[in-house]
């Protein structure tokens, strides 16, 4: 399973022109590990404590709602 590289977000972070740590996250995911699918992010999501905080934060449960979230993007 992959482990989100938290040092790279913040490099990333720098550039994204988003203001969502969360949504910079997803977009993230996308660039840094070529990682499209909902139900693979939420996995790795799910056994990462700050990112799981943040699924929490937005009340996302299950990937369903991660995609949902996604496409409301």
């Amino acid at each position: 399973m992959i482990k989100i590289n938290w040092d790279e977000y913040k490099e990333h972070k720098k550039y994204s022109v988003r203001n969502d740590n969360f949504e910079i996250l997803l977009e993230f995911m996308k660039s840094f590990y070529n990682m499209t699918s909902p139900t693979d992010m939420f996995e790795i999501f799910s056994q990462d404590d700050i990112a799981s905080m943040m699924l929490e934060k937005r009340n996302i449960k299950e990937p369903e709602d991660l995609e949902n979230f996604l496409f409301k993007l």
